[in-house]
């Protein structure tokens, strides 16, 4: 049918699937023949603005979901979503037609003030019934519904699994039944409303076994077991039963977790593990861990939060959560479209279809306002909790007793409260408008396009004592938008020679195919503090640290950096190790790890990496191997360390046959407390260098100036200099702008072949052009003819004698003793370098005529005293012959190198000797004659 009616709409493609589906059904069930249908051919990518390759092994039931639970605080702090075309629209029909089919939803007990449940802590204050609100919206969208009881008032993750104010005093047969008791009535009331729930998760990253102020196995079993039974007794067998734990990176951590559920009978359809490329190592690994799980124990996998970033730009005011990342995928719409789509394809490959989909988390936790407008955000997160926590949060913190574990003080929460660090993670930009990344689930299906270019270009982090040599690596990865990469080798910045003291900065390079690099340099000062790692060279063997995998010797001799032992990798096949150590009672604060590698041969695709992890952050600095003994300094970026105090330090490989290196000299810091710089003449400086009017400048000045604002960018661009690195740039930039010099003309260009001999006669004081009395600027008019009475100045100014008087009578008839150049020609005379033409009147000088190239021969052959000379035989030009009245002067100036003149095709030469001179080689004659003629003595 033909749609010529503009006003007329075309269905969204879900809307079109479930109609056709509809239109299927009805004919089936009227008896009709369906058609059968023909056996679809292999879909061909599609081009696109994004590179997405095609996820294999999806099943039909697969889910692409994601866990926007924020909502209602964002609309109710006036947050609004836009559609691909632009036009405002619900984010649940924005998501839905972009085929994210599942909504996983957040459940917290009582997330308000017991005194005023008006005030709520913040992150969408999700309880039953705005959980049912967000469900009911999903399920009118055309999702299913995951439900995710965190069993909990607040956040519940890793450390933090605190009893619900309500269960506080329960013994343990009475949580059990309370959570049993809350599971159903929040069940029953979402199910009531019409909410499509298709699968329950008991508890949220309950790693170690931890759930609703509950710690141990042998109790913990019986409450995720009654919230299993909830789901059963209250839904039937059809809906899924999910449990979720995190850090799949730790070597048999799942494996612990899953027989501990399998041995105490825990029934349960779904395992789920939270993935985050930024901590959580590689995807490879995820299948692996999953598949373990998935083959040994007949379950169901799937991921229930991933994400990535797309900017590391603050879209409200409040700090990201990532400010920087490992460098396993760029900062970009790419990137994050590339980091859901390996996360999609590791869960497909987990065997015998038992992956079964991932989540993606708070893809649309947007701002609520731009930095500029803190304080009016700050009002909407309290009101709304449309930000990760209000100051109302503080009194879940701040709770003591059974369940709790223990009280924090308000100042190790207070940098949590405020607006969403999430905003550069989601699938949006901060106006509402969705990025391409959300276009990953469709494009997964088929695969897309888009033509190739550079991703991203590894930056690598290196960490040395202040005195120490900063070593970069000759290489950095380079990644493509197709999801290739390869090794170019990278020339640094000489920035290395501007670092001066403890601080940490950004240095410059350019690799072999011009694209540009940059590395972190992290310098520490010798009283950064003591090193909390235990045995952290290896000298006493593995004290201390535990050790996974295989191909790694703890302890072993070859290759220390210091000392006499190392932790050293080798391996004939492909493998993979890690090393790991669990550091206890670090006080809170900030903390940052690094250590030295070295080592060779390894793979295009292999990665090695050290990480810190305390509670649910954790950070990580990858690095590569360089060769033997050339050491790297890999150094993650700060943790913060709360009151549990403990820090998981790890080193870990994925490499293939024949890799080697070795690892040494671990070192977990406090940092140290930022001193405040004072950088305020510095960037007056700069504001100062960038007025300058530069084409008023001479090349050599500019070329000062740069210099010194390149390094004055270099200081204010990285993340803490020390303030003496800024005083040094201080120092340049001020030397710079004392030294500047101003262009002699503004008619001289840069590229004037003559421009060097121009400035010099400026310099000088031969020359001073034209000037305008207005603007102050001079014109030298190159090619304009110089006149005689002009040329007896510029020689004057070169030769002359400042004390000389000239006569009171002119030596030329044409030359009043009144006019501006009368002294100088009248010297001219006296020094016989000029005698005029003889008339019947008398001598005449001819001041205006433009002097002649011939001429010009004589005047300077006279101004050098006459010097002896020799005529040769033939004459070197053409155009002047032995005879010439000249030619004496003319082949002197070519044997003194003042005068060239023209060589043409057929190699012979010409003087032009009754050519006018024009400025600019009247210039370069002067130049020549005082180098190469009066100071050279010939």
């Amino acid at each position: 049918m033909i749609n010529d009616d503009p006003r007329e709409v075309p269905m969204p493609r879900r809307t079109q699937l479930a109609v056709a589906s509809m239109a299927t059904a009805a004919l089936a069930a009227a008896g009709m023949a369906v058609p059968a249908a023909a056996a679809p051919a292999p879909a061909a990518p599609i081009e696109a603005g994004i590179t997405v390759p095609q996820v294999t092994g999806m099943g039909e039931d697969w889910i692409n979901g994601a866990d926007f639970s924020s909502i209602l605080s964002l609309e109710e702090s006036g947050v609004t979503f836009q559609d691909f075309e632009g036009n405002d629209a619900d984010l649940f029909e924005v998501l839905a037609d972009a085929e994210v089919n599942w909504a996983r939803i957040r459940v917290w007990n009582e997330p308000f003030l017991e005194s005023d449940p008006t005030k709520g802590y913040g992150a969408g204050s999700v309880d039953a019934d705005r959980a049912t609100e967000i469900g009911v919206r999903a399920t009118e969208a055309g999702m299913r519904v995951l439900v995710n009881f965190h069993y909990s008032d607040f956040w519940a993750h890793p450390g933090q699994q605190y009893v619900p104010r309500a269960w506080a005093d329960t013994t343990h047969e009475e949580r059990i039944q309370a959570l049993y008791d809350y599971t159903v009535d929040t069940l029953e009331q979402m199910d009531a409303a019409g909410v499509d729930i298709g699968m329950v998760q008991i508890g949220n990253e309950t790693t170690s076994g931890e759930i609703a102020g509950t710690r141990g196995w042998a109790q913990t079993a019986d409450l995720f077991d009654a919230g299993s039974r909830a789901v059963r007794d209250t839904l039937g067998e059809d809906v899924k039963v999910a449990v979720h734990f995190t850090n799949p990176e730790r070597a048999g951590q799942y494996a612990s977790v899953a027989k501990e559920l399998d041995t105490r009978g825990v029934d349960y359809d779904v395992f789920m593990s939270s993935y985050y490329a930024f901590w959580h190592g590689t995807p490879e690994n995820l299948t692996n861990v999953l598949s373990q799980i998935a083959t040994t124990y007949d379950k169901e996998v799937a991921v229930a939060e991933t994400s990535w970033v797309s900017t590391l730009e603050d879209g409200d005011g409040t700090p990201n959560s990532v400010k920087s990342t490992n460098g396993a995928y760029s900062t970009s719409v790419q990137g994050q479209a590339l980091a859901v789509r390996d996360v999609m394809q590791a869960v497909a490959n987990v065997p015998d279809g038992k992956g079964i989909g991932t989540f993606y988390w708070e893809p649309a936790w947007l701002p609520v306002g731009p930095p500029e407008t803190f304080d009016e955000n700050f009002a909407l997160w309290q009101r709304d909790g449309s930000g990760w926590a209000t100051t109302y949060a503080q009194d879940f913190y701040d709770r003591t007793g059974p369940g709790w574990y223990e009280g924090m003080p308000a100042s190790e929460w207070k940098d949590v409260y405020g607006g969403s660090g999430w905003d550069n993670q989601a699938l949006f930009d901060f106006s509402g408008k969705p990025l391409e990344s959300l276009r990953v689930y469709e494009y997964a299906r088929t695969g897309s396009i888009a033509p190739r270019e550079v991703e991203s270009v590894e930056s690598p982090r290196v960490s040395v004592l202040a005195g120490e040599a900063v070593v970069l690596p000759t290489s950095v990865q380079v990644s493509y938008n197709d999801g290739t990469s390869e090794q170019q080798t990278v020339e640094w910045s000489d920035e290395l020679a501007w670092i001066d003291g403890a601080g940490t900065y950004t240095v410059r390079g350019t690799t072999q195919a011009g694209y540009a690099a940059t590395a972190t340099v992290v310098v520490r000062g010798e009283n950064q503090g003591t090193n909390l790692v235990t045995n952290p060279g290896f000298e006493s063997g593995n004290t201390g640290w535990t050790v996974g995998g295989a191909g790694i010797t703890v302890g072993g001799t070859e290759n220390p950096f210091a000392g006499t032992r190392s932790a050293n990798f080798y391996r004939g096949s492909a493998y993979s190790f890690s090393i790991e150590q669990r550091v206890e009672g670090v006080a809170p604060g900030r903390y940052q790890l690094s250590a030295k590698a070295q080592g060779g041969a390894a793979g295009a695709n292999d990665t090695l990496s050290i990480s810190a992890q305390s509670g649910i952050s954790t950070v990580r600095a990858p690095f590569t191997l360089q060769g033997w003994q050339v050491w790297q300094t890999p150094t993650t970026d700060p943790i913060n360390v709360g009151a549990d105090g403990v820090v998981v330090v790890r080193a870990e490989g994925t490499l293939s046959s024949g890799a080697w290196g070795s690892l040494d000299e671990f070192s977990l810091v406090a940092v140290q407390d930022e001193v405040e710089l004072d950088t305020t003449a510095l960037e007056g400086l700069v504001t100062q260098a960038e007025a300058l009017d530069r084409a008023t400048l001479t090349p050599e000045s500019l070329a000062v100036v740069d210099a010194a604002l390149v390094r004055a960018s270099f200081v204010l661009e990285s993340e803490t200099p020390s303030q003496a690195s800024v005083d040094g740039a201080a120092a340049q930039l001020t030397a710079a702008l004392a030294a500047v010099e101003r262009r002699a003309f503004t008619d001289v260009a840069d590229d004037n072949v003559f421009r060097t001999e121009i400035t010099w006669l400026a310099k000088a004081g031969i020359s001073t052009g034209w000037v305008d009395p207005v603007t102050g600027e001079a014109e030298f008019r190159p090619l304009a003819p110089i006149a005689r009475d002009a040329m007896a100045a510029f020689l004057f100014r070169l030769l002359g004698d400042d004390e000389y008087t000239a006569p009171t009578v002119s030596p030329f008839v044409d030359v009043a003793t009144s006019d501006q150049f009368y002294r100088e020609i009248a010297w001219l005379s006296e020094k016989s370098i000029s005698t005029g033409w003889a008339t019947p009147a008398g001598a005449e000088f001819r001041p205006l005529a433009p002097i002649a190239r011939d001429a010009m021969a004589a005047f300077l052959y006279r101004a050098a005293g006459e010097p002896e000379h020799e005529l040769p035989a033939v004459s070197p030009f053409v155009d002047v012959s032995l005879t010439n009245q000249f030619a004496h002067e003319i082949t002197w100036m070519l044997e003194s190198g003042v005068a060239t003149g023209w060589v043409g095709n057929d190699n012979t030469s010409e003087y032009k000797p009754l050519n006018s001179v024009a400025r600019d080689a009247m210039a370069a004659f002067l130049f020549r004659f005082h180098h190469d003629v009066m100071e050279a003595g010939v």
